[in-house]
């Protein structure tokens, strides 16, 4: 049996550990942070504890440790799974519900006494939440996102071809998010899709050239760019 003294080590380090990645996701105004993150990982470390040492005796023998510990593996999907948010085609929560899993891990090999890994993974988290997201932020900072809303025939291909003309120009879909429209005098009976995008664009990215390109595309009869409409007969390519 462990002593007192190390006990209260593993699970202090773990509120340590824990509580460093959730201070992180605290500074974000993320559902899931500087709490969340102490108790997943001071359970895992508990839960590792009970695995490894709570048993003695005939019941040792009787008792496979490695499906206690496991289970926190398979637990903690239901939590990060909760703090996974779905608006209007949105998905956020990703990176939050991908910490809360590392931290179980964490707390996993604390309370096993796996500290030199359990300190090196914290790092790297870290590394990863603050330092990587910096250089991501500089990295992006030659791009610019704008707002293009369409409105198409809701017909099977039709946005693998729009999404073939953003590739060409090397423009990326940040965002996307769909909606029903209300099908045109002209056309009553099809189907229609309003579509709002989120592009990532080069500083250097002429827009009038995705003008002419989406102009060939057969079906779009509306054309918005950072909210101003824009006439299909205009993005006509001259000749």
């Amino acid at each position: 049996m462990l002593s007192y003294w190390e006990i209260a080590l593993r699970l202090g380090l773990a509120v340590l550990l824990g509580g460093a990645v959730g201070f992180e996701r605290e500074s974000q105004n993320l559902p899931a942070g500087f709490r969340t993150h102490i108790l997943v990982c001071v359970g895992a470390a508990l839960i590792m504890l009970v695995s490894a040492h709570g048993f003695a005796g005939p019941l040792a023998e009787a008792t496979d440790r490695s499906r206690i510990a496991a289970s926190v593996v398979t637990g903690i999907g239901f939590l990060g799974a909760g703090t996974i948010l779905r608006q209007r085609g949105n998905i956020r929560g990703l990176t939050t519900a991908a910490s809360i899993w590392v931290v179980s891990g964490i707390g996993l090999a604390v309370g096993i006494g796996f500290y030199f890994p359990a300190l090196l993974a914290t790092g790297l988290v870290l590394l990863s939440l603050l330092v990587l997201g910096r250089l991501d932020r500089v990295l992006l900072s030659s791009y610019r996102t704008k707002w293009l809303i369409m409105r198409i025939p809701d017909r099977a291909g039709l946005m693998r071809e729009i999404a073939g003309i953003f590739t060409d120009l090397k423009l990326s879909i940040r965002k996307i998010e769909f909606s029903q429209a209300s099908s045109p005098p002209a056309n009553p009976a099809q189907a229609y899709l309003e579509i709002e995008i989120m592009l990532v664009v080069p500083l250097n990215f002429e827009q009038n050239r995705l003008f002419q390109r989406l102009s060939f595309v057969e079906g779009i009869n509306r054309l918005c760019w950072q909210g101003e409409e824009v006439p299909l007969e205009r993005a006509q390519p001259s000749l």
